[in-house]
């Protein structure tokens, strides 16, 4: 019982030091910035006009559902958690690394570095849910089953958070791990259902998007914003599933390594 408690405990513990860090960070990753904090509307929305340029002029795909501008909405529904999840893997892989100093201080919860890491990539996800939202509203596909990006949401961070618990401290002792973020992402990008539906890939190919864990975030996101209605069957019961596993894993993980960190970053 104390190992499934223990994460939760470390968040409750350390919240304010949690934050302060966090609110650190945000300010100086956008310090000297010439653009600064207007990245975050600046490149989710570079990205999405990358997308939607490729699979409504070149690829000139149609939904019987959706007109163009609605099938924009389902494609920035499904970019934006990839987003914030691809940034968390990023800036979380190499972050006990990139804090040595912190890791060979005996006295800072070294356990929390991930967490600010994940946290403060999430600035992105954060700014383009909002203009989701107002986007949504204004096409009148907004319902009452956006108010389950809150859980959704939540249950991304703790899979975040504690896959990165996993990662970052086997990159202290792995650096290829890190080095392989820009292929991982590629990967990702491309089987990842940003642009389509399940209904669109073969039943014989669904089988293999089970085995993607960015499919059920997607999903749940394309599901309760742009279609308006409860995920599909079992997508929040494995994404809960994911959640709760990853965090409690994750923190263990870390828990056991970290004592031996110190020495080799």
């Amino acid at each position: 019982m104390k190992t499934l408690i223990a994460p939760f405990e470390l968040l409750f513990r350390y919240r304010k030091l949690i934050w302060q860090t966090t609110i650190n960070d945000i300010k100086a990753k956008f310090a000297g910035s010439m653009f600064g904090k207007l990245w975050l509307l600046l490149y989710p929305m570079l990205m999405l006009s990358a997308y939607a340029g490729v699979y409504i002029y070149i690829f000139k795909v149609r939904f019987d559902l959706f007109n163009s501008n609605e099938y924009v909405l389902l494609i920035f529904c499904g970019l934006i958690p990839f987003l914030g999840f691809c940034e968390a893997l990023g800036t979380g892989i190499p972050s006990v690394t990139a804090n040595s100093n912190l890791i060979k201080n005996t006295l800072f919860p070294i356990d929390i570095i991930p967490i600010k890491s994940v946290l403060v990539s999430q600035c992105t996800q954060v700014v383009g849910m909002i203009i989701l939202l107002i986007a949504l509203a204004v096409f009148d596909r907004l319902t009452i089953w956006a108010l389950l990006i809150i859980p959704i949401w939540l249950l991304q961070l703790m899979f975040t958070i504690g896959l990165i618990w996993i990662l970052s401290s086997l990159n202290v002792f792995f650096k290829d791990i890190q080095n392989m973020i820009a292929i991982l992402t590629l990967f990702l990008m491309m089987v990842s259902p940003i642009a389509y539906t399940v209904e669109m890939v073969p039943k014989n190919l669904q089988p293999f998007l089970a085995g993607n864990p960015l499919f059920y975030i997607i999903t749940a996101y394309q599901e309760s914003l742009m279609l308006g209605k409860y995920p599909h069957g079992n997508t929040m019961v494995v994404l809960a599933i994911l959640g709760f596993v990853f965090f409690i894993i994750g923190y263990w993980f870390f828990s056991k390594l970290k004592k031996i960190l110190a020495d080799n970053v």
